[in-house]
C-alpha cells in the first residue's frame, strides 16, 4: 500500500498526472458547463451576428412562418392566442412567486437566491437584447395577437425556457426530475409554436430566447450551486439551505 500510495503521490505532482486527476474528477460538470453553456452561447452569438447585419435574418426564417401559416384555422387561431399567454411574463411571474414563496417557508436559501437570480437575470437580459438589437418582428400578415416591441430574441421563448430550467435543477435530484423535462419540453415546443404561428416572431428569434436562457439558467447553477446540498424542492424532509459551503466560507474570510 505505501508503495501504491508513493506511485500516486508522484504521479499528481507532474503536470499530466494531475490534469488527468482534475478531468477524472470533474468531467461531467465541464461536459455540462460544454453542452449547456458553451454551445448554446456559440447558436446565439451565430444567430445574433446574423440578425446585427441582416434585419431580414436566416433564408429559412420566412418558408417555415409561411408553412406555419398555411394550416391558419379560426379554432387554431384561438387556441394559439389563448396558449401563448402562458409563456408570458405576466404568467410565469406569478408562478415563480409561489415557487420561490415554498422555498422561502422550507428555508432552502441557496434554491430560493438560485431561482431569484436566474430569473431577473434572465428578464434582464431580454429587454437588454431586444433594445441592442432592436429587431422589428415579420408582418407577414394580420396577426390576432399583435405585439409592438422588438422581436430579437423571444421574450415567450426565453421566459418559458428559463421557467423550466429552474424547475428542472431543482427537482433534479428527485424522481420528478425526468417527468419535468418531459412536460417541459412540450411546454417550451408548444409556446414556441404559438409564436410562430401567430407571426409575431421570427425562428431564429425563438432559438436565440432558448438558447440564451439555458446558457444563464445553468452557468447561475454552477456558481450559486443549488444542487450543491443532497436537497430539492420535492423531498419529503427538506434540508435547511441556510449555510456556506467550506470553499464560500473561505472566500469570504479571504475578502
Amino acid at each position: 500500500m505505501p508503495f501504491l500510495e508513493k506511485v500516486r503521490d508522484e504521479k499528481l505532482r507532474s503536470p499530466i498526472g494531475f490534469v488527468q486527476r482534475l478531468l477524472t474528477i470533474h468531467w461531467r460538470s465541464l461536459l455540462v458547463l460544454f453542452l449547456g453553456v458553451y454551445i448554446p452561447l456559440q447558436i446565439f452569438g451565430l444567430l445574433a451576428l446574423q440578425v446585427q447585419y441582416n434585419e431580414g435574418g436566416f433564408p429559412w426564417d420566412l418558408p417555415i412562418l409561411v408553412t406555419l401559416h398555411a394550416v391558419k384555422l379560426p379554432n387554431l387561431d384561438i387556441f394559439a392566442a389563448i396558449l401563448t399567454k402562458f409563456g408570458s411574463f405576466w404568467t410565469i411571474a406569478p408562478i415563480l412567486t409561489v415557487i420561490g414563496l415554498i422555498l422561502l417557508v422550507q428555508r432552502r436559501w441557496r434554491s430560493l437566491s438560485y431561482l431569484l437570480i436566474t430569473a431577473a437575470g434572465s428578464a434582464t437580459i431580454n429587454r437588454t437584447a431586444k433594445i441592442f438589437w432592436h429587431r422589428v418582428r415579420p408582418h407577414l400578415w394580420e396577426s390576432v395577437a399583435p405585439e409592438f416591441d422588438y422581436s430579437f430574441p423571444s421574450g415567450h421563448a426565453m421566459t418559458s425556457m428559463t421557467l423550466i430550467a429552474i424547475l428542472v435543477i431543482l427537482t433534479w435530484g428527485s424522481t420528478w426530475r425526468w417527468l419535468t423535462v418531459i412536460l417541459g419540453s412540450v411546454y417550451v415546443l408548444a409556446i414556441g409554436w404559438t409564436r410562430l404561428y401567430l407571426g409575431v416572431h421570427f425562428p431564429s428569434d425563438i432559438i436565440a430566447g432558448w438558447m440564451v436562457a439555458i446558457a444563464w439558467a445553468i452557468g447561475v447553477s454552477f456558481i450559486i450551486r443549488p444542487l450543491s446540498q443532497p436537497a430539492n424542492m420535492t423531498t419529503e424532509k427538506p434540508m435547511i439551505e441556510a449555510k456556506l459551503l467550506p470553499e464560500e466560507q473561505e472566500l469570504l474570510h479571504n475578502e
